[in-house]
């Protein structure tokens, strides 16, 4: 339970409001909601992000409730006496890499720490893990390390391998 404590919630989708919610009304001391990425835009860009789901900064009921909200955060870690007590955490830019992918990098010195008694990890949706089947398999995957796959036509959610294909979230992160 959350009752009393200093809560940090780790990761800004809907399972991060869930658990900001709940801990909120449970009687939390406090609530900190961190996300890895930086803050969305508070308006789409409807021509770049069309058909999928528009990126924009989202505020649930849960988070107008009290929550306190950081983007770009990155949790280095936990401490305490047989407990989490404390988190320790930095800020984060994403920079492009040489493959024209994104790369998370540490801002120098935005290094804190904040009172954590309890830790709810809502984190998700990075891509699917590699190890194991996917790598076994040989599939292509996009440049965010998903399952790369066409969604029209005859070859819909087809792989890169000859009758292997993919559902979502792992050729997206997106359910449909």
């Amino acid at each position: 339970l959350a009752t009393g404590k200093h809560v940090v919630v780790i990761g800004g989708g809907d399972t991060g409001s869930d658990c900001i919610g709940t801990s909120i009304r449970q009687g939390a001391k406090s609530v900190t909601n961190f996300e890895l990425l930086p803050q969305p835009p508070e308006q789409e860009d409807k021509a770049l992000t069309w058909p999928y789901w528009p990126l924009k900064l989202r505020t649930s009921s849960s988070h107008e409730e009290g929550a306190k909200r950081d983007f770009a955060v990155a949790t280095r870690y936990f401490s305490g006496n047989a407990k989490v007590e404390s988190l320790t955490a930095c800020h984060v830019e994403w920079v492009k890499d040489g493959k024209g992918g994104m790369k998370m990098q540490e801002v120098p010195d935005t290094e804190f720490t904040i009172p954590a008694e309890l830790v709810l990890l809502a984190m998700g949706y990075v891509n699917p893990v590699h190890e194991g089947l996917l790598d076994q398999l040989g599939v292509v995957k996009d440049a965010r390390g998903n399952v790369a796959a066409p969604t029209d036509g005859a070859g819909s959610y087809r792989t890169s391998v000859e009758k292997v294909f993919v559902a979502e979230p792992a050729r997206s992160n997106h359910s449909h």
